[in-house]
């Protein structure tokens, strides 16, 4: 993955920690939930087609950004949180090559294959 598009990445987890800190909340609550959204692995137990969606779902920087800006139409931090650890773990992971997956496995990603 070129460095231009890591730095990009690194520039988003930045502003998602920036607008974590806006918020009245402990940032224990980022630091603990920084990984859950990777529960959406368990698709895989069913077949790659079920764990490319859920893992999509949870790794969606779209749908990250719906959620929090759901949370301040409702003025709901936690909602806003919510979106912003999803957002901030996307970019963590395509920082380090893990894209949008592809119904042909897990080390198949829309950034390209894992390991190559």
């Amino acid at each position: 993955m070129k460095t231009s598009l890591k730095l990009e990445e690194l520039a988003m987890l930045l502003l998602g920690i920036y607008l974590f800190s806006l918020l009245n909340l402990s940032w224990w609550w980022f630091v603990g939930l920084f990984f859950a959204p990777d529960i959406g692995i368990l698709g895989y137990t069913v077949n790659n087609k079920i764990g490319a969606i859920t893992y999509n779902i949870f790794h969606h920087k779209f749908i990250a950004i719906a959620i929090y800006f759901l949370g301040i139409f409702l003025t709901s931090e936690v909602i806003q949180m919510v979106g912003i650890v999803l957002f901030s773990h996307s970019s963590f992971d395509r920082m380090l090559g893990y894209g949008l997956k592809l119904e042909k496995g897990f080390k198949f990603t829309h950034l390209g294959e894992i390991g190559n």
